[in-house]
């Protein structure tokens, strides 16, 4: 069954825990200890309703504050997909909580309070979805029962929205505008009947019509290699397999390929997946390689279609998204973890600080602060082979690591 991935993103108090919560009671998909547990703590709480974002808020400060703290991943089941939807905090100080949890989603949820309209953290909301190139963006206007379900509203925020959408520098984007009510259930997972000047879907319908190609980049494969099989017995004396991911597009039996970095050529001889062959491996499969040629190959290194290889190189430039509390600096050293290789790297310039809120950059910067996002160029010691960002999400991403602690203190995306 398919997997979509979707990040939520809103300011706080816009709902976005209670929209799950709604997603969540609407497909069933809550547990009977769960459900009585939301109905137990709403009625302690005095409310008439029940409180859908306890079925998300897991932290005991979450639900003292009703707030989303930590990028939560919730999952769940319709007959046509499956679901894992990021949670992730509105509060300007987790920034890097929301570009944690949108990083991997291949579809995005933008909440906007139908009272309060489009304010400054929208504007980060959907700088992030931008940085990240997600491609099909939901623009939820929520709270609608507290506006009367007012079109003229709806309208209002629609206009504003897309005026920032001219500031955006990805194109490829497809922003689709629903209003709803999470805590009603308008427009969530059925249509609602209060609101009969919209004529769209509802959320989940427009999130199930989701097609593969409306969603992902159309990329090139690249397969990193994760481990080499050489199982040693007497059944498989000579194998030698190459088991991986396939990231970016498809592989097949008899594609001519060139190996990653000594530039070796070979052609793939067979796919497996455990016990089975295939004659393709698709996109995001798992599968294990074996080449016409005996060749080395290692785990590190990458496979890839011969006439379509990635840039091989020592420098990049990339947008990064600075996670720690300890100050990135101007010649600072780093390990950069690209896929499966890590490679120790040198900051060599800031070029800018670019603020997310899509009021401009700034110059003359010499170190980030948590949650600052920059445009940053590194030197390092070996190659790495990688594609832009705006290609190629999984080749053009990496992060980063502090050599003294080995805690991940950055997210990198190449341009």
């Amino acid at each position: 069954m398919e997997v979509l991935k979707i990040a939520t993103a809103g300011s706080v108090d816009d709902g976005k825990s209670t929209l799950i919560g709604r997603i969540l009671y609407d497909t069933k998909s809550l547990t009977t200890d769960k459900l009585e547990a939301i109905e137990k703590t709403s009625k302690q709480k005095g409310y008439d309703y029940l409180d859908f974002s306890l079925a998300t808020d897991g932290l005991v400060a979450e639900r003292e504050q009703g707030i989303t703290i930590d990028v939560a991943h919730i999952y769940f089941s319709t007959a046509k997909k499956s679901y894992i939807i990021a949670d992730t905090p509105g509060h300007v100080e987790y920034t890097r909580n929301m570009v944690t949890g949108a990083s991997t989603s291949q579809a995005s949820v933008i909440l906007i309070d139908a009272r309060k309209g489009v304010i400054e953290q929208t504007n980060r909301h959907f700088f992030i979805n931008n940085l990240l190139r997600i491609k099909d963006v939901v623009v939820a206007i929520n709270k609608m029962d507290l506006v009367d379900y007012s079109e003229d509203i709806y309208n209002k925020i629609k206009a504003d929205f897309e005026s920032l959408m001219s500031k955006r520098d990805y194109q490829d984007q497809k922003i689709t505008f629903i209003p709803v009510s999470a805590l009603k259930g308008d427009n969530v997972v059925n249509r609602s009947d209060k609101m009969p000047w919209f004529t769209g879907q509802s959320l989940l319908e427009h999130l199930e019509a989701l097609d593969k190609k409306d969603i992902f980049n159309v990329g090139t494969p690249r397969f990193p290699v994760q481990y080499v099989i050489r199982p040693k017995t007497e059944d498989f004396h000579d194998f030698r397999g190459y088991a991986g991911k396939v990231y970016g597009g498809e592989l097949s039996v008899g594609d001519d390929i060139v190996v990653l970095p000594s530039q070796t050529k070979s052609k793939i001889k067979d796919i497996y997946f455990y016990n089975e062959k295939y004659q393709t491996a698709s996109r995001r499969s798992s599968v294990t390689i074996t080449l016409e040629n005996d060749i080395n190959v290692s785990r590190g290194d990458m496979i890839v279609k011969d006439g379509d290889l990635p840039t091989i190189d020592k420098q990049f430039t990339a947008n990064i998204c600075w996670m720690d509390a300890t100050q990135l600096t101007t010649s600072g050293k780093y390990i950069v973890q690209h896929g499966v290789n890590k490679v120790l790297a040198k900051v060599d310039k800031i070029h800018y600080k670019i603020n997310p809120d899509y009021s401009g950059i700034e110059t003359d910067v010499t170190g980030l602060n948590v949650n600052d996002i920059a445009q940053v160029t590194f030197k390092l010691n070996k190659p790495i082979f990688y594609d832009q960002f705006k290609n190629h999400r999984t080749n053009g991403s990496f992060i980063l690591i502090d050599t003294q602690t080995n805690n991940t203190v950055g997210a990198g995306f190449i341009q």
